[in-house]
């Protein structure tokens, strides 16, 4: 399937963010992020207009979302009450029905080999459907473009893909979702319930905001993953 990519809210690789200082998060984590690179409320804006855009190019039909877990779960209840918001204000309902699944491809910097789709309904009744993939972060892309692989195989309607960010990576075999809150260089970040290795996750808990964390200040973090 062909996709339409939009413009993209892109961070410079020279963006130096904003000073920790200037927010609020907890202490544990001091000393191991270095500072926030997009505040809570640019996020919930952007994923306001993400929202819009997802409901003009579907064109209000019926929406069957699935959102990819652990990571991709703040975005998705935040993205899908903003195309509930759009659907009650408009002259006709839109039923979106949200299914949850995981994709064990890759643990820490080590290969697992093939993707294995664990969790949600039998695939099978994506048939026909208008079918909205929602995902943290884009790195590679090849975890993304093995997922679509398999759901086409179902014959759904149309599949887009959303994704909260997309890294700018020499690895990156040129994969693209649909529609991508930020493009960001390929930094370690956390916050808005992204994780590193399953630390920081609270940190939605406290701000939202994406941070960047510090690698040599964080004994606990192993190698970078990409996805």
């Amino acid at each position: 399937m062909e996709r339409m990519v939009r413009p993209r809210f892109r961070i410079m690789d020279d963006w130096p963010g904003y000073d920790l200082n200037l927010f609020t998060y907890p202490q544990h984590y001091y000393g191991d992020l270095d500072y926030v690179l997009i505040p809570h409320g640019i996020v919930v804006d952007r994923i306001e207009r993400l929202a819009k855009d997802i409901m003009k190019d579907i064109g209000y039909c019926d929406i069957m979302v699935l959102c990819v877990l652990k990571g991709g779960y703040k975005f998705c209840a935040d993205l899908v009450e903003h195309l509930k918001n759009i659907s009650r204000n408009s002259d006709r309902f839109v039923s979106m029905k949200v299914d949850f699944i995981r994709l064990k491809s890759y643990r820490n910097d080590q290969s697992m080999g093939e993707m294995q789709i664990i969790g949600g309904d039998d695939l099978s009744t994506l048939a026909g459907k208008n079918v909205l993939i929602v995902e943290d972060v884009v790195g590679t892309g090849r975890t993304m473009k093995a997922l679509l692989g398999s759901i086409e195989k179902y014959k759904p309607n149309r599949i887009k893909v959303a994704s909260l960010l997309v890294k700018r990576t020499p690895r990156s075999d040129g994969f693209r979702p649909d529609y991508a809150g930020f493009e960001i260089p390929d930094l370690f970040v956390v916050g808005y319930a992204l994780d590193y290795n399953e630390y920081f996750r609270d940190l939605n808990e406290y701000s939202g905001h994406l941070a960047f964390v510090i690698p040599v200040n964080f004994h606990h973090c192993p190698a970078s993953t990409y996805v």
